[in-house]
């Protein structure tokens, strides 16, 4: 006997669950699909084990700026009991999750999804059928296409390693690369990251990522530009990566070189579903070329980042979509964050962005590092770029680049959000000295 639902849901990520949860208390008849782990990337092997060990790595970092300023110390990251920490709280991740979508009503299947027909679906022996189709089965890790690419580590692999190698070679100039050095660097390990070009965390400042590569430089980090990689071989001390003039031996090597939606191998050719290593192909109500199949978060090639806050906003957008509204969906202002020595974040129009309309828009750079609040902490790269529309007279967009980056971006995305001036943001009194009441200064 096949069994029907009103909405069949495929993976269980923030988003997944998201939708499924908020479906169900409309009353519906939902099921939901998870191969893997259930609760997805996020806090199993992604941004929660990630924040877990960076917390860590921050605290050093801090004691570190402080050594001869008052704090006597000899820190040191112990990366077995951080691993242990880690690994204490993804360990609950996936049970956790089952059990809750279980005990919310929510039918929970495990295996491999794979359509059938537009409404009818086969996950391993079980067929099910389906008004409405959710997929939110996330991404993976991009493979670089080279040879002994068998002998390349993923981010997955470096948030579960039992013990930090000597030295490590990182591939790749995106979010996930920078936090990684940064992470490994402060644990001890010799660390190389290598970009095929000189341009790396292309979506930010270039004067801002400039800053952060000559303090990740400084706090022992090699960085190579340019430089394209053809091999990795496996020799007696470990490996050794290869370009077109470089070669060198290393300990582990990760790709950290993108990462592709996990949509391919859902049998969407066979349903007339377009797709690509981007997502699924959905129009501005998050619909595919079927217009009962939605895709949400990393899913979905649609305009928004691929960050969990963003999949969750999908998915309660979809929510509504499938209950019967029929509105567009409009994506408010997405901070974004690379967890990096020090952090660096954005929100709202670019600096990129605004160089394309200079007469509209002019770009503010504040170096802050003669303020009160990082003079206390001793940082050494502290830099806001404000974007300023000249017709409103009002800020638009930011980028920050400092310990405190990821507080800074949300305080000034609620003011940009909600069209602070200069004068209104002066007026609003904040706790001093503090990151909050720095923002009067910025305007």
């Amino acid at each position: 006997m096949v069994e029907k639902y009103d909405t069949v849901v495929i993976g269980a990520g923030p988003a997944g669950t998201a939708a499924a949860s908020s479906l169900k208390a409309q009353g519906q008849k939902v099921a939901i699909v998870e191969e893997d782990l259930w609760g997805g990337t996020c806090p199993n092997r992604g941004c929660d084990p990630k924040k877990i060990l960076y917390t860590a790595v921050e605290a050093k970092e801090r004691a570190d700026l402080l050594a001869d300023q008052g704090l006597n110390t000899q820190n040191s990251i112990n990366w077995a009991d951080l691993m242990a920490n880690k690994r204490a709280y993804t360990q609950q991740i996936s049970p956790g999750t089952h059990k809750s979508l279980k005990n919310n009503g929510i039918e929970t299947l495990t295996g491999h999804a794979h359509f059938v027909d537009p409404h009818t679906i086969k996950v391993g022996q079980q067929t099910i059928e389906a008004q409405n189709v959710v997929i939110a089965t996330g991404l993976r890790p991009r493979m670089l296409d080279i040879k002994g690419k068998e002998f390349l580590q993923t981010s997955t692999d470096f948030l579960d390693l039992d013990e930090m190698p000597a030295s490590i070679t990182i591939l790749g100039g995106g979010y996930v690369a920078f936090e990684l050095a940064g992470i490994a660097a402060s644990a001890g390990a010799k660390v190389t990251l290598i970009h095929h070009n000189n341009r790396p965390l292309k979506a930010f400042p270039e004067k801002l990522v400039k800053k952060l590569c000559d303090q990740l430089s400084e706090n022992g980090v090699e960085i190579v530009f340019n430089q394209e990689i053809t091999e990795i071989q496996k020799d007696t001390e470990g490996y050794r990566v290869i370009g077109n003039d470089f070669n060198r031996q290393t300990d582990a090597v990760f790709a950290a070189v993108g990462r592709i939606a996990n949509v391919d191998q859902l049998g969407l050719d066979q349903i007339g579903v377009d797709y690509s290593t981007k997502g699924v192909k959905v129009n501005n109500h998050l619909q595919s070329d079927v217009s009962h199949i939605y895709a949400v978060g990393d899913s979905a090639a649609s305009p928004a980042p691929k960050l969990t806050p963003a999949a969750g906003y999908e998915a309660n957008y979809v929510v509504g979509q499938i209950l019967g509204d029929r509105t567009e969906i409009e994506y408010p202002y997405i901070p974004t964050i690379v967890f990096s020595l020090p952090k660096m974040a954005q929100v709202g129009i670019t600096v990129n962005q605004a160089r394309e309309d200079i007469e509209r828009y002019e770009v503010k750079t504040v170096d802050m590092k003669d303020w009160i609040t990082y003079k206390r902490q001793h940082e050494k790269q502290v830099l806001v770029q404000l974007v300023i529309d000249q017709k409103q007279d009002k800020v638009v967009g930011a980028s920050c680049l400092s310990m405190e980056a990821d507080e800074m971006i949300n305080y000034l995305a609620l003011l940009i959000k909600h069209g602070y001036s200069a004068k209104e943001v002066s007026q609003t009194l904040f706790n001093y000295p503090t990151t909050a009441s720095d923002i009067q200064y910025l305007y």
